[in-house]
C-alpha cells in the first residue's frame, strides 16, 4: 500500500501552486484522464465529453454526506483518478482508502494527491477482493463502476463486508425510472410481469455501449433498488437519478454475510 503524504512544510511552500507549465505537462505524462480535477487551476479532463465530471455529479449529491467529516474512515472503491477521495479528504476524514486495477488511473490518484497535499492511501485493490482489506469502513464509496463489472451483484455483496455505516452508490441506469411495490411470489405461468418496463432490469451489452465494452450491465431504477434491498441494505436517500445512500440492515443471515452463504450453497 502507499500513502501520498506531504509535511507542513512542504504545503506551505506549495500554498500558491505549482508552475502552471510544468503542472500541465505532468498531467499530459500520466494519460488520458477521466476525472477532471482542477490542480491549482489546470484542468485534467477540460474536453471530458460529460461536462465538468465528475463535478457535476458531486453537486448533485454533495448534500447527502456530511460537510465534517472528522475522525471518519473513506474506502473509495474504483477511484479512477481520485475526485471523490480528494472531496471526502478535504471534509476532513482521518483515513481515506481509494483503490483501483488500472495502473494509469492509480498514478493519477497518487500525483493528484500529492499535488494538493492531501494524505490519501492509494492501493492497487480489485473490488472483488475488498473482503481483504483489513478492518472496515464509516463511508464507502462505489462509484461509477458496478456497470463495468461481469459480475455486479456478487461484487455488491462483497463490498457489503467493509460497509460500517454509509454506502455510497452511484450506477449508469436505463430503461424505466419508475418503482412500485411487487408481490412477494409469482405462478410460474405468470409471465404479464416480464413484459412490464419498471419490473426490475438489467441489460446485458453483449458488444459495446458508448464506445466501452466494459459496460456489462445496465439496471433500470427499480432493478437497483430492488438489488440493493436484496443485498440487506436499507435505502436511505436517494439524491440524484443515479445514486443511492444506504445502510447496512440485514447484511447478515445467522451470523454469516449473505455472499458466504452463497458461496458455501447454505443460501
Amino acid at each position: 500500500m502507499s500513502s501520498v503524504t506531504h509535511s507542513a512544510q512542504q504545503q506551505t511552500t506549495r500554498s500558491s501552486g505549482p508552475e502552471p507549465g510544468q503542472l500541465a505537462q505532468r498531467i499530459s505524462e500520466l494519460g488520458d484522464w477521466f476525472h477532471n480535477l482542477n490542480l491549482y487551476g489546470v484542468p485534467t479532463a477540460p474536453h471530458h465529453f460529460l461536462g465538468d465530471f465528475p463535478s457535476i455529479k458531486w453537486r448533485q449529491i454533495a448534500n447527502a454526506i456530511p460537510q465534517d467529516l472528522t475522525g471518519a474512515t473513506v474506502l473509495d472503491v474504483g477511484c479512477n483518478g481520485g475526485f471523490y477521495s480528494i472531496e471526502m479528504k478535504r471534509r476532513g476524514a482521518k483515513r481515506v482508502v481509494g483503490i483501483d486495477v488500472d495502473d494509469r488511473y492509480l498514478s493519477q490518484a497518487r500525483f493528484a494527491a500529492q499535488t494538493l497535499g492531501l494524505e490519501i492511501e492509494i492501493e492497487k485493490c480489485s473490488v472483488y477482493a475488498t473482503d481483504k482489506l483489513a478492518g472496515q469502513f464509516d463511508y464507502v464509496l462505489f462509484m461509477g463502476l458496478f456497470y463495468h463489472l461481469r459480475y455486479p451483484l456478487l461484487a455488491l455483496d462483497n463490498l457489503i463486508k467493509k460497509v460500517a455505516g454509509k454506502l455510497v452508490f452511484q450506477t449508469m441506469v436505463r430503461g424505466s425510472e419508475q418503482v412500485e411495490e411487487w408481490a412477494e411470489d409469482y405462478p410460474f405461468w405468470e409471465t404479464e410481469i416480464f413484459e412490464r418496463h419498471n419490473f426490475p432490469a438489467m441489460y446485458f451489452v453483449e458488444k459495446s455501449y458508448s464506445n466501452d465494452p466494459t459496460n456489462w450491465w445496465i439496471p433500470n431504477r427499480s432493478a437497483v433498488e430492488a438489488m440493493l434491498r436484496s443485498s440487506g441494505l436499507e435505502i436511505e436517500s436517494h439524491p440524484e437519478e443515479e445514486t443511492w445512500i444506504c445502510r447496512p440492515a440485514t447484511v447478515l443471515r445467522a451470523g454469516r454475510y449473505i455472499v458466504d452463504h452463497e458461496l458455501d450453497g447454505t443460501l
